[in-house]
């Protein structure tokens, strides 16, 4: 039941708009494996072969010690609503920090601009397989809508606050890998 692509075409991009999460995995040959949910609003799909994700301050930064050490990264899609399908984009991720003229650059061009509060990195997806399968197992759920909770736990921080959680929180992986948040 699986089909392999070696890119989106518009049949699958157009998929891919229609979804409100997405899951993304990384490990390194030593490490735990993670998988994170992300909210679509925050993906762009920037070539056949390349998405980049806004990321936001969380609990860890495990993605970003996975690329820094390996590079290895999947996305997942999974339809909740509608006909059944899972999507998954496998590559080799990067992550491009704040501090940098190509994230400013990406944020012009793919975001208006706009960084919301808590914006930690780009994460940049150059994948050479697409595969999709049928997703008969995924249960039907219905999208009720985003959850505020991020965006008010950052209000409430504050940017020296935010600062503060990441170099706490964000600077190594649960496995003690850095990230490169703070190099340089």
């Amino acid at each position: 039941m699986a089909k392999q692509f070696s890119n989106v075409d518009d049949r699958l991009r157009d998929f891919i708009a229609r979804q409100h999460i997405f899951f993304t995995a990384s490990a390194t040959s030593e490490s735990r494996v993670n998988v994170s949910p992300r909210e679509t609003l925050c993906l762009r799909i920037i070539s056949a072969n390349t998405a980049i994700y806004l990321d936001r301050t969380g609990s860890g930064n495990e993605t970003s010690a996975h690329m820094k050490a390996d590079g290895r990264l999947t996305i997942m899609f999974c339809a909740v609503e509608g006909p059944p399908m899972i999507l998954r984009l496998y590559g080799r991720g990067r992550i491009i920090h704040r501090s940098t003229q190509e994230y400013r650059e990406l944020l012009n061009d793919y975001y208006a601009g706009e960084e919301p509060l808590g914006a930690r990195q780009i994460v940049r997806l150059d994948f050479d397989l697409v595969q999709t399968s049928c997703g008969f197992g995924v249960p039907l759920f219905s999208y009720e809508g985003e959850r505020p909770s991020l965006d008010q736990w950052a209000k409430a921080k504050g940017p020296d606050g935010i600062e503060e959680y990441r170099r706490e929180k964000n600077s190594f992986s649960m496995d003690g890998l850095p990230t490169g948040m703070f190099d340089g």
